[in-house]
C-alpha cells in the first residue's frame, strides 16, 4: 500500500523559510512525477511544483519562481519543498502528489495526480 507522509508545515512570519519534506512507502519515488499541491481556506487547489521521474526536471507556478525549490533524495525516498522568502499569500495546506502511471516530465496541476498525502499545514503571518 502507497503512503506519502508530509512534514515541515508550521508558523512562520513573512520572509521566513520552510522546508517541506514528503517521505513515501511503498511507492519509489525517483520512478514517478512528484508534485507539491497547496490549497488555502476558501479557494481552489493550487498546483506549486513538481518534479519528473528519474532525470527529474522541475515546474514551478509563477507566484513561487525563485522562491521555492523542489528536490529529491533518492536514497531517503523523500521529496523537498525549501520554500524561502515566505508571503502571507503562501498559507495553505501544502500536499505531496504522485503521478502513479509512468509519464515524461511533470506538471503542476492538480488533475495529473491520483496520489495524494494527508497534507501539511502552513501559515505565513507576523
Amino acid at each position: 500500500q502507497v503512503h506519502l507522509v508530509e512534514s515541515g508545515g508550521g508558523l512562520v512570519q513573512p520572509g521566513g523559510s520552510l522546508r517541506l519534506s514528503c517521505a513515501a512507502s511503498g511507492f519509489t519515488l525517483d520512478r514517478h512525477a512528484i508534485g507539491w499541491v497547496r490549497q488555502a481556506p476558501g479557494e481552489e487547489r493550487e498546483g506549486v511544483s513538481c518534479i519528473s521521474s528519474y532525470a527529474g526536471g522541475t515546474n514551478y507556478t509563477d507566484s513561487v519562481k525563485g522562491r521555492f525549490t523542489i528536490s529529491r533524495d533518492n536514497a531517503k525516498n523523500t521529496v523537498y519543498l525549501q520554500m524561502n522568502t515566505l508571503k502571507p499569500e503562501d498559507t495553505a495546506i501544502y500536499y505531496c502528489v504522485a503521478k502513479s502511471a509512468p509519464t515524461l516530465g511533470c506538471t503542476v496541476h492538480p488533475r495529473n495526480y491520483d496520489l495524494w498525502g494527508q497534507g501539511t499545514q502552513v501559515t505565513v503571518s507576523s
